[in-house]
């Protein structure tokens, strides 16, 4: 599990906005719609990992 310490120091690589907790699955940012993965308890935060998010999925 991500502290509210650590995720609150964090950001997007990609556009440097905020990150929130999805689930156990990984770190979303909502400005750019990626999701950094979560692997062994600890985020990966290389763009080069990231998971391009789609609303659609959020819904189910």
């Amino acid at each position: 599990m991500i502290s509210k310490e650590l995720l609150d120091i964090l950001a997007c690589p990609e556009c440097k906005g905020d990150l929130e907790l999805k689930g156990n699955s990984g770190l979303l940012c909502k400005k750019c719609s990626l999701i950094y993965p979560i692997k062994d308890g600890i985020p990966v935060m290389l763009k080069e990992e990231a998971i391009f998010y789609r609303q659609e999925e959020g819904k189910r």
